[in-house]
């Protein structure tokens, strides 16, 4: 199991925004995870679980690009 964590910097890219917004996208998505007992890093999201939220894609989701 093999799971990629992307910052701000790559959200903000995926999503065309700034890389403030994209730090607001993080957290939201952090909180979600913790409320489902997950452990996060803070400033860093799964790139899987942002590709799913927002672009509907589960696994081998490559928002890098």
């Amino acid at each position: 199991m093999s799971t990629q964590m992307i910052g701000a910097e790559e959200v903000a890219k995926a999503l065309n925004t700034s890389k403030g917004y994209a730090y607001k996208v993080i957290r939201k998505l952090n909180a979600e995870q913790e409320e489902k007992g997950c452990l996060v890093v803070k400033g860093k999201v799964s790139a899987d679980y942002f590709a799913e939220c927002y672009f509907g894609k589960k696994g081998g989701a490559n928002v890098n690009q």
